[in-house]
């Protein structure tokens, strides 16, 4: 009788490693290069868990807060970072090299010669890479940040490295059909915008700057939000991105355990207001704290700033925001990601 559980249980083993596969997943994003492997148990059933997830910090995005482009320098660093995490995709993990997916974020998309990048990764790894729109890139967040039972009264908010990004869903003839929303702001292009207004390049002279470009950023927000007026009339507001990740672990000084974790506004402020007027706050936090200095070996000081003013003033212009729930979707930095393998490995039409 043990002889048979034995061999049912090494059958089982078998027949589980034989149908999970594993795919790999490299997104250029504005702020980092993220690296994403996962291991597909059911394509049917749409299960499968993150194996490993790490990020470069390599930025990208500097150049279109400059004049629009991509640097050349900028480029040739980001290929080198995509070709040594496609080799270690193929030769550690054993992915196939048809399972392994490169693409773009939105925020990298507005620069007007992404075509050099698109050479570039093609010449290293004979990938063609995809670069996503920032309504498709919205609706796989949406995909991977809300719970379905929240579709039709949530809006999802994605603040990036080179813009924002989100949408909502609405039912229409029993189907839910996706309305995206963008602004061309994120943490590394309003950094740039705000850095060309400084002379002395000081942190003070930053958040001067800063401060009186707010109505622009807020008028910004609005056009973005009128654009789509259902858009302020979700009672739920879920927030992902690079920024909503360091708001999180700087408020709580840890990483967040459940997939969406309630979180308060005003939070946001008092955050935001430690970045610009007491910063090394975080800095003496983060000597004895590896997820705190995880956010400051990613954002410097500016960027931090930038990045809490995006989130502050993103939510502060929706009418009535104190009386919504916001919550912070923990898998932001990789739901679209997922959702783009997953949908690739069904063997669904990628987007050119």
């Amino acid at each position: 009788m043990k002889e048979k559980i034995y061999y049912l249980i090494i059958g089982l083993i078998f027949t589980y490693t034989a149908q999970a596969q594993l795919y790999g997943g490299i997104e250029i994003g504005s702020k980092g290069i993220k690296m994403t492997v996962l291991q597909v148990e059911s394509i049917k059933r749409n299960t499968y868990d993150v194996k490993e997830f790490w990020t470069e910090n390599v930025g990208i995005a500097a150049g279109i807060g400059i004049d629009g482009t991509l640097l050349k320098e900028d480029i040739d660093k980001a290929g080198g970072v995509v070709y040594n995490n496609y080799k270690k995709m193929l030769n550690e993990y054993k992915i196939e090299d048809k399972n392994i997916f490169v693409v773009a974020s939105s925020g990298v998309g507005l620069a007007t010669n992404t075509n050099d990048l698109v050479v570039k990764i093609k010449e290293l790894t004979n990938k063609k890479i995809e670069i996503i729109s920032s309504s498709l890139e919205a609706k796989l967040l949406l995909r991977g940040c809300i719970p379905p039972k929240n579709y039709l009264n949530s809006v999802i908010i994605d603040i990036g490295g080179g813009n924002t990004k989100g949408g909502y869903a609405k039912d229409i003839n029993d189907s839910s059909v996706f309305f995206p929303i963008s602004c061309d702001l994120g943490t590394v292009t309003l950094t740039e915008i705000i850095n060309k207004k400084c002379k002395q390049k000081t942190v003070f002279e930053f958040n001067e700057n800063l401060f009186d470009y707010l109505p622009t950023m807020r008028e910004s927000f609005k056009k973005m939000y009128t654009s789509r007026a259902e858009s302020q009339d979700k009672s739920n507001v879920y927030i992902s991105g690079g920024a909503a990740w360091a708001f999180y672990t700087l408020l709580n000084g840890a990483k967040a355990e459940e997939n969406f974790t309630q979180i308060q506004y005003d939070d946001i402020l008092a955050i935001r207001t430690i970045a610009e007027n007491n910063y090394q706050r975080f800095v003496t936090s983060a000597e004895s704290n590896v997820e705190m200095k995880k956010v400051l070996n990613t954002y410097q000081q500016k960027y931090l700033i930038a990045a809490f003013n995006l989130l502050e003033t993103s939510l502060e212009v929706i009418p009535n925001i104190q009386s919504k729930k916001i919550y912070f979707a923990k898998q932001g930095q990789i739901a679209w990601l997922v959702s783009y393998v997953f949908d690739n490995a069904k063997g669904v039409k990628q987007i050119y």
